[in-house]
């Protein structure tokens, strides 16, 4: 069985290579979400204007791991309070979302995100989106696993 899920969380290679790391996931891949232009090229992104989003679309194994622990894990990535902003990546390309594949993820992604503001962790509110999922359009294949073919560590993620 497998299940998708779709995240947004600054620069999507040192997002990718965090959800790689986790047992259960199948596959990542980086792509665009969430804008009107169909089939973006990256540089049509990074111009801002096409409304999509950085992204890594994650495939699991629900019997391996559960969505709470890929909610877990991106809310551990990144700072979840800058709107379109993660480290020096600036602009609504680099907005925190989650983009839901169902009514489940969409009720979990929500009741986490309460929880962890609840929590105190944060001084400033949350800004993270949290929308259905749209049309994927899986990046340029050089985006790919590209920390892993660098041989780099991270990006903007906390160490």
């Amino acid at each position: 069985m497998k299940e998708q899920a779709t995240f947004g969380a600054g620069c999507f290679w040192g997002v990718q290579a965090a959800f790689d790391e986790l047992d259960g996931v199948l596959e990542t891949q980086v792509g665009y979400l969430g804008g009107h232009l169909p089939n973006p090229t990256y540089e049509q992104v990074c111009q801002g204007d096409t409304g999509h989003a950085e992204v890594v679309q994650v495939t699991y194994d629900p019997h391996r791991i559960s969505y709470q622990a890929l909610l877990d894990k991106f809310w551990e990535l990144h700072d979840p309070t800058q709107k379109n902003r993660q480290g020096p990546d600036i602009g609504s390309q680099y907005r925190s979302v989650i983009f839901t594949h169902n009514e489940t993820q969409r009720t979990q992604a929500e009741a986490s995100r309460s929880k962890l503001q609840a929590s105190g962790r944060f001084e400033r509110p949350i800004v993270t989106e949290i929308v259905p999922a749209s049309t994927f359009y899986p990046a340029e294949d050089y985006h790919q696993h590209y920390l892993k073919k660098k041989g780099l560590g991270s990006c903007h993620l906390p160490s």
